[in-house]
């Protein structure tokens, strides 16, 4: 399956003033798969994977130095391969296992820069915290869950995939091509995107074998808890992970959950589990200047999961629903069409961005407002507004175009046609992408 990611470790590789590769990103979403792919056009690919073979962290054991040319020539005699400047790609794999790695990468920037080197982590932010990173050595990509753009792509609808990129604003879907869409999105948010579960969903279109898989990610997930939480914080890891989804929508409230436990006592574990990339916080903001995170409120956010499937998988929904039944099924799961948006606006942005999510909401007695998302185009911030309906009513979009002059529109996506009226661009919900403005890249294109 091709992901955006490929095309941009193709452009990394080909860089001359490339650095040292960081790759981040939750279990299972590709990872491995992405740098094996990358391997497959050098002469020689070297995969030293941490947790499989654990004789090989010696080579970074503290007593010894860093310097590229030892550890070269070690890994070649352990593994008995050649290791080449310029034509071999070294992967260092669970380097979560080692951070040591993290810190060597330095060193092949400076005395072995021909060397193509990309190191990557389930847990790598953890592994990072440890031992800090070389400023300015290194580089950092992220990849997160497969789009629907890369859905379309697994499942061979190159064309409704140009459709969704191309069509303008302005112009009327037709009918039988926007009901297609919509029925193929109901698939994408009945199996989500982890790779595993999209190869297997167009290889067997099994949602009970999907669903399985789904909750097989989920345990994985559940078996990293004690490889960065402290033995006290297990049970509040454990917590926040089984409950956080039922709080899709709405603002993160820590007295909701279950049991007679303190904020204090519940944050660490759930900044754990945004470390571990598996929940993405959606800060409120007034969007009231550039960048929108210097207005952010952290004490106020709201929770996605990283993947819709998972999500309903935790929430022991049934993904049927989304496969047998018809457009109203949006309109009773809101809230999953809500972190559906969010997922796709991480997914587009640049994979060397650290990017955050927005929402903003208006306090004000007898006047209350909010919009879903607040995203930056082009030195502006546009508000965001989801519906899993047709989305008729948008007081609150209206309130924040007036009291935001220097925002020149704002964004509807519903299950209504694309359409343009009162400074709001309306598109469908699978055209996440084309309303911000995300450029393909030709080896999906």
């Amino acid at each position: 399956m091709n992901r955006f990611i490929d095309t941009d470790l193709k452009r990394w590789a080909a860089d001359p003033a490339r650095k040292p590769l960081l790759l981040r990103g939750a279990r299972q979403v590709g990872k491995t798969f992405a740098v094996r792919q990358l391997g497959a056009s050098f002469d020689r690919y070297v995969e030293v994977n941490f947790e499989e073979y654990p004789r090989l962290k010696k080579i970074f054991d503290d007593n010894k130095d860093l310097d590229p040319f030892r550890i070269v020539r070690d890994l070649s005699a352990a593994m008995n391969v050649t290791i080449t400047p310029g034509r071999t790609l070294l992967f260092f794999d669970e380097t979560q296992v080692i951070p040591r790695v993290i810190l060597a990468l330095r060193y092949f920037y400076e005395k072995m820069p021909a060397l193509h080197v990309i190191a990557a982590g389930s847990l790598l932010d953890f592994a990072i915290e440890k031992v800090g990173v070389p400023v300015g050595r290194i580089e950092f990509y992220t990849l997160h869950p497969m789009s629907f753009l890369e859905f379309l792509k697994a499942g061979n609808e190159d064309i409704i995939f140009n459709e969704i990129l191309n069509h303008e604003v302005t112009e009327p879907q037709s009918d039988v091509i926007h009901e297609k869409i919509i029925s193929i999105l109901r698939e994408y948010l009945a199996i989500g995107g982890m790779p595993e579960v999209v190869l297997n969903w167009f290889d067997k279109k099994d949602p009970l074998y999907c669903a399985k898989l789904q909750h097989n990610i989920l345990n994985a997930y559940r078996q990293d808890f004690n490889k960065y939480a402290k033995t006290h914080q297990i049970k509040y890891v454990e917590l926040i992970f089984e409950e956080a989804a039922k709080q899709l929508g709405g603002k993160f409230n820590f007295n909701a959950l279950p049991g007679e436990y303190r904020k204090r006592e519940l944050m660490p574990a759930l900044d754990l589990l945004v470390k571990a990339g598996v929940i993405q916080k959606i800060y409120q903001s007034n969007g009231q200047g550039i960048p929108i995170g210097a207005t952010a409120n952290h004490d106020k956010f709201k929770v996605i999961l990283l993947d819709v499937g998972l999500t309903q998988a935790l929430l022991g929904l049934n993904l049927s629903d989304w496969l047998l039944e018809d457009q109203f099924v949006f309109i009773n799961k809101g809230a999953i069409v809500e972190a559906f948006v969010g997922q796709e606006l991480l997914v587009y942005s640049p994979p060397d961005f650290d990017h955050s999510l927005y929402y903003w909401q208006r306090d004000v007695k007898g006047s209350e407002a909010e919009l879903d998302y607040l995203v930056q185009l082009e030195a502006k911030i546009i508000p965001i507004e989801v519906k899993s309906d047709k989305g008729k009513h948008l007081k609150s979009m209206h309130l924040f175009l007036k009291s935001h002059a220097d925002t020149p529109f704002g964004i509807r996506l519903s299950l209504h046609h694309y359409s343009v009226h009162e400074a709001i661009y309306s598109y469908p919900l699978y055209a996440v992408a084309a309303a911000v403005k995300f450029m393909p890249y030709s080896i999906l294109a």
